[in-house]
């Protein structure tokens, strides 16, 4: 078999959450240009169709996903409505929180998190399941990616920050933490119908706002990594498509950490 046919996405459906986001977009046109026709998830109608716009642009092929990932009614109508009946590739990537520590968080700060980071990618997981097992029937590739990150691992440094408010929270990790965990357990349950479940947990990739903005705090992040510099979001493509290929067939249940050596300190 040609190499490049192991990494290829053509004729596949990808189903992207918070795709619009700094990770999220560049993890949707990566699919994109593997060959995958991307379902893009968002709650902003503009945001969606411009990326969509930008997919379509090299080549791709694209539809929008509008709705809130929290909103249970809404999620029911776009599984009503929708004419996905095969997906090879759901990739869970939302999130959406606030900083602090454990002296500056309350317990809401937990539910939210808990919420949108891990029951979310349950509710997706199952309802997405037929259309999973119907992809792994025609293609022989059904693959389930969830972006955690390397904080799920390792505790963050707070002498990087600036103020508890902008530190990075002790809710975050501990969800991170879970849906790890929860990715190995899916991977164990649904391996013998086919379903392959990964993660990947990124390391320091501030979005361009933080970069731009917030020099001394990226410089106080580069000399933490062994790599000697921060992730850019479009190096998160090559392990997504390796994890939603069939380059990764015999590949289920590992956390691949994509973080500039940051946690093999």
């Amino acid at each position: 078999m040609n190499v490049n046919n192991l990494f290829s996405l053509e004729g596949k459906n990808a189903f992207v959450t918070g795709g619009t986001g700094y990770l999220g977009d560049q993890i949707c046109l990566g699919l994109a240009r593997a060959g995958a026709h991307v379902i893009v998830q968002g709650r902003n109608v503009t945001a969606v169709n411009l990326l969509i716009k930008k997919i379509e642009g090299q080549g791709g092929t694209a539809e929008a996903a509008i709705f809130d990932l929290l909103d249970e009614k809404a999620i029911a109508f776009y599984f009503e409505q929708t004419k996905c009946l095969k997906l090879n590739i759901l990739v869970n990537n939302a999130y959406n929180g606030v900083g602090g520590t454990i002296s500056h968080s309350e317990d809401v700060n937990y539910r939210d998190s808990y919420e949108i980071g891990l029951v979310v990618v349950q509710r997706l997981f199952k309802l997405f399941t037929p259309a999973m097992l119907q992809a792994w029937k025609e293609d022989g590739l059904a693959s389930c990616i969830n972006i955690a990150s390397m904080y799920g691992l390792v505790v963050p440094d707070q002498n990087i920050y600036d103020s508890p408010a902008g530190t990075n929270p002790p809710f975050y990790g501990a969800v991170k933490a879970a849906l790890i965990h929860w990715t190995k357990y899916a991977a164990n349950e649904f391996g013998k119908n086919g379903i392959r479940v990964n993660c990947i947990s990124p390391g320091p990739f501030p979005n361009k706002s933080v970069q731009t903005n917030a020099k001394s705090f990226i410089s106080k992040l580069e000399q933490k990594v062994p790599l000697n510099r921060i992730g850019q979001a479009n190096e998160l493509q090559g392990a997504i498509i390796f994890l939603a290929s069939n380059a990764s067939s015999y590949i289920t249940g590992i956390n691949l950490q994509v973080d500039g050596g940051w946690t093999c300190q």
